[in-house]
C-alpha cells in the first residue's frame, strides 16, 4: 500500500500495516460511567488504581460513585507511584495477584496507569519479573494472551498511555528506564474525562505537553512501515511498526493542538480550552505512536530519567529524586530533530510548520534548524530545563548516558536512520544546552 511517497512499497518488505486503538469515550462528565462500563464487560469485583493525591480529588470520588452506584465490589490500590520502578512495580503486582480480581480500572496518570498494565499481565501470566522486559534489558518473552479487561481514565494531558501497550519504569538495578511493549497491554477501554485538567500544577501541565509533542513528531518523523522486512506470521507485526497512514492523522492534529494550546495551557491555569485541547491532543498522539511507536528522544529519556541523582522539580512528589518522564525527553529532541531532519527533511518542515513555526522563506533543507528553535523556544517560554544540563548532567556523563540509551534498541530501531552509540554520545553532548 503506497498512499504516498514516505511508503513506497519496497520488494520483500512490508506492504501492511495495522491498526490497534482502545475504544474511547470522551468528555465532560464521563466518568459517571464508569459504572456501566464495568457492569458491560460483565466484571462485577474490580481492582482501582490510583495514587494518593489522585484519591482525594473531585473526579476519583465522582468515578467511585459511579461502581458503587452500579453495585460493583471495588478494592482501591492507591500505592501506584509516580514515575514507577521495577520494586514499585512488584507491590502492585503482589496486590494484585492475593486479589484475584475479574477485572481492572486506572484512575491517574501515565505511571498508575502502567502500573496497573503490569499488575494485570503478572496477575494474568505470572513470571519472573525480567521475563517480560523489553531485550536486551529484559529478556523479552512475548506477552501470551490476552489479559483481564482494563479500563484506563487518564488525569493528565500527556502520556496516552490509555491507547497503547506500552508500560515503562526505572529498572533500579541497573540505573535506566525501560519499559515492556505488547498489543496485550493496551486497555480495554478508556474514559477521557478533559475537566480534571483543572487540578495540575503547570510544571505537570508543561511535562505532559511536552510529552504529547515529542509523541507525535517522533511518530510522524519514524522509519515507515514500508521499510520493514515482511514478516512470515503476520502475528509477530511489532507494536512499533513504524510510521504509517493511520499514525500520521494522529501526529499532524496532535502537533497543531500543542503548537495552538500547549503555551497557552503552562501559562495560564484558567485557560481550560487550552488544557482540554492538550488532554485531546494526549489521546490523539497516544494513537498514533501506540500503532507507530517513538525513536531517539525517547530513548535517550531513558537515560536521563534512569540516572538521575538530585533533581527534584517543582509540583512532583520530592520524597525521591526524579525527571519527569515528558521533561527527560525534551531535553534531548532538538538536538535529535536536528539530527534527524535530513533523512526526511518534508516532515520535519511540515511538524514546524504544524507547531506554529515562521516557515516565509525557509525550504526543506532548513527543516532541522526550524523544528529544533521552535521547540527550544517552547521550552524557554513554559520553564523547561536548558537541556540535559538542566536536570544536573554534564560532560563527564555523556558516556553513561550514551550506553543506556543504545541498550533501547527496540526505539532506536524505529529511526529514520541509523543510530549509533557514537551518534548518541554526539546528541548528548550537543543536547546539554541550547540558550
Amino acid at each position: 500500500m503506497a498512499c504516498c511517497h514516505y511508503f513506497s512499497e519496497i520488494e520483500g518488505n512490508e506492504t501492511v500495516f495495522s491498526v490497534d486503538a482502545t475504544a474511547i469515550s470522551c468528555g465532560h462528565g464521563v466518568l459517571k460511567e464508569l459504572g456501566h462500563e464495568i457492569k458491560s464487560l460483565r466484571l462485577s469485583r474490580v481492582a482501582i488504581f490510583t495514587d494518593a493525591h489522585v484519591s482525594k480529588l473531585w473526579f476519583f470520588e465522582e468515578a467511585l460513585a459511579s461502581c458503587k452506584l452500579a453495585g460493583i465490589d471495588v478494592t482501591i490500590f492507591d500505592e501506584s507511584r509516580v514515575e514507577p520502578s521495577d520494586r514499585s512495580m512488584m507491590n502492585a503486582i503482589k496486590f494484585a495477584q492475593e486479589g484475584q480480581f475479574e477485572g481492572f480500572v486506572s484512575i491517574g496518570g501515565g505511571s498508575v496507569i502502567d502500573t496497573c498494565k503490569l499488575a494485570n499481565l503478572y496477575s494474568s501470566y505470572p513470571a519472573d519479573f525480567e521475563d517480560y522486559v523489553n531485550a536486551p534489558l529484559g529478556k523479552g518473552i512475548p506477552v501470551p494472551g490476552s489479559l483481564k479487561p482494563h479500563i484506563a481514565c487518564p488525569t493528565t494531558a500527556g502520556t496516552g498511555s490509555e491507547c497503547t501497550g506500552i508500560a515503562v519504569f526505572d529498572l533500579i538495578s541497573q540505573n535506566v528506564k525501560t519499559g515492556i511493549a505488547s498489543k496485550y497491554l493496551k486497555p480495554s477501554r478508556a474514559l477521557i474525562e478533559p475537566a480534571v485538567t483543572q487540578t495540575l500544577p503547570s510544571s505537570v501541565v508543561a511535562c505532559s505537553g511536552f510529552d504529547v509533542l515529542s509523541h507525535a513528531l517522533e511518530s510522524y518523523t519514524a522509519s515507515p512501515f514500508t521499510n520493514r522486512s515482511k514478516l512470515d506470521n503476520p502475528g509477530l507485526r511489532p507494536l512499533s511498526q513504524g510510521s504509517n497512514p493511520w499514525s500520521d492523522m494522529g501526529c499532524r492534529e496532535a502537533l497543531r493542538l500543542s503548537g495552538l494550546y500547549l503555551e497557552r495551557a503552562v501559562n495560564d491555569e484558567n485557560d481550560q480550552e487550552a488544557r482540554e485541547n492538550m488532554m485531546f491532543a494526549a489521546t490523539l498522539a497516544g494513537i498514533a505512536f501506540g500503532n507507530s511507536g517513538v525513536h531517539i528522544p525517547h530513548a535517550m529519556s531513558y537515560s536521563v530519567a534512569g540516572m538521575i541523582k538530585d533533581f527534584n522539580p517543582v509540583g512532583y512528589p520530592s520524597d525521591h529524586a526524579m525527571c519527569p518522564h515528558g521533561m527527560s525527553v525534551i531535553v534531548n529532541a532538538p538536538a535529535v530533530f536536528r539530527f534527524t531532519a535530513e533523512h526526511c527533511p518534508q516532515r520535519h518542515f511540515q511538524a514546524a510548520e504544524l507547531l506554529g513555526a515562521d516557515v516565509a522563506g525557509a525550504n526543506e533543507e532548513d527543516s532541522g534548524e526550524l523544528l529544533a528553535n521552535k521547540i527550544s523556544n517552547m521550552m524557554k517560554k513554559t520553564g523547561m530545563p536548558n537541556g540535559v544540563s538542566g536536570v544536573g548532567y554534564a560532560q563527564a556523563h555523556v558516556g553513561e548516558l550514551a550506553n543506556g540509551a543504545f541498550a533501547q534498541q527496540r526505539l532506536l530501531s524505529n529511526a529514520p536512520c541509523d543510530v549509533k552509540e557514537s551518534d548518541l554520545k554526539l546528541l548528548y553532548q550537543q543536547a546539554m544546552s541550547y540558550w
